[in-house]
């Protein structure tokens, strides 16, 4: 199991990257410019709805650009979350 921790919008190549890598069960964390992908009914949260991995969203990353009320059913998590993601998960790659 790995965790993804994206900090890449999804206009930029490294979220396709991510989402052409990424197998079910693994877990993805949206994080800076990420969490834009995680937008209710948008084409980037439907590919990431899809790929099978289990979605989260950094919560402080997702107040400071103001989505937090537009995730519809991502899962927030704060830094001990974050931890606790890291903790779980054997290996972790990030992509900006």
């Amino acid at each position: 199991m790995i965790l993804h921790t994206l900090n890449a919008s999804p206009a930029q190549q490294a979220f396709a990257d991510c989402l052409r890598l990424v197998a079910p069960g693994d877990h993805i964390l949206l994080l800076g410019n990420g969490v834009y992908a995680a937008l209710a009914d948008s084409p980037a949260r439907a590919r990431l709805d899809a790929c099978g991995a289990e979605l989260h969203v950094l919560h402080r990353d997702a107040a400071a650009a103001g989505i937090l009320a537009q995730l519809d059913g991502a899962i927030t998590v704060d830094m001990a979350g974050f931890v606790t993601l890291s903790e779980r998960c054997s290996r972790q790659l990030a992509w900006f």
